[in-house]
């Protein structure tokens, strides 16, 4: 019996290194198109949070998502203020080998992007009664999505410079000195009364 706790804590142990490893952790820059428009970020992602830093002019220049805690903090750095809002699923970045609702998959040809080898595939989407097809270049060597578009060409998202490598804890934190915007906000709703 005690062999057989030894030899359970042994494989404990020995898969404990690969679970952790199994976990997606990358950074990228991601370029989307969206009606012809282009926006660029930079992406630190790790499962159930990643970061956005916007490369566009606004108010809002990051966006840390915490899927695990269910909220997005939009921080506005110059006034060093957040906002919060609640986490939706719609926020999901598309880094997955499948898409959300895929019905079917077709490999329609392959090729090298930014140096990885990729299977180029028709992927078929149903959300209820939407159906969307897509296009989606993913690479083998890293099992990633380097790029997704739709088939009609109205939405295209595509990563470049991806690393594969752990991220900072720090990079999904709130800065220290930024102080929440819905503070602000409260002053005004007090003197306007409920519900104006």
């Amino acid at each position: 019996m005690r062999l057989l706790r030894s030899a359970f804590m042994l494989v404990c142990f020995v898969m404990l290194p690969w679970q952790s490893a199994s976990a997606l952790e990358f950074t990228a820059d991601q370029v989307t198109k969206i009606d012809g428009k282009m926006r660029k970020a930079n992406i630190y992602y790790r499962d159930a949070m990643w970061r956005i830093e916007h490369h566009t002019m606004g108010p809002v220049n990051v966006s840390i998502v915490r899927k695990d805690k269910q909220v997005v903090w939009l921080l506005l750095s110059r006034m060093k203020h957040f906002k919060t809002v609640p986490y939706s699923p719609e926020q999901d970045l598309r880094v997955g080998e499948t898409l959300p609702g895929e019905v079917s998959r077709e490999e329609i040809g392959q090729e090298v992007r930014e140096g990885h080898p990729t299977v180029l595939y028709e992927v078929t989407t149903k959300q209820g009664e939407q159906v969307d097809v897509y296009y989606q270049w993913l690479a083998t060597d890293i099992h990633f999505p380097m790029k997704l578009a739709k088939k009609d060409g109205s939405w295209i998202m595509e990563y470049h410079h991806v690393k594969m490598h752990s991220v900072s804890d720090y990079l999904f934190n709130l800065p220290v000195n930024f102080q929440p915007l819905e503070e602000f906000d409260a002053p005004a709703r007090e003197q306007n009364g409920p519900g104006l």
